[in-house]
């Protein structure tokens, strides 16, 4: 398994759209129904920092959600908006209280 979190800050007035743009990602994800991608975005209460969190079970799936047409818009919108670039870790699960996949 595949644990990715991601941070980053938008500049000033791009978080809407931002959103926007991430409502379509999860909005083609969901269409697939692939169980083995868990996928969910947090916003700060700056509401200008966002956290992505990817739970990813197979290498497929590592591979899924950046091959979509939607995931590839995100990208190259954020890319043109960030005030702090992100920040890239990978996690490893040590225990939950309920079954991840």
């Amino acid at each position: 398994m595949k644990i990715t979190r991601v941070i980053y800050t938008v500049k000033d007035g791009f978080a809407d759209e931002n959103k926007a743009n991430i409502a379509a990602v999860m909005s083609e994800l969901r269409t697939f129904a692939n169980n083995d991608v868990r996928y969910a975005v947090y916003l700060q209460s700056d509401g200008k920092t966002f956290m992505h969190f990817a739970q990813q079970n197979t290498a497929d799936a590592e591979k899924f959600p950046t091959s979509l047409n939607s995931f590839k818009h995100f990208q190259a919108r954020l890319k043109e908006n960030l005030e702090v670039p992100p920040k890239v870790e990978q996690m490893a699960l040590v225990d939950t209280s309920t079954p991840i996949f």
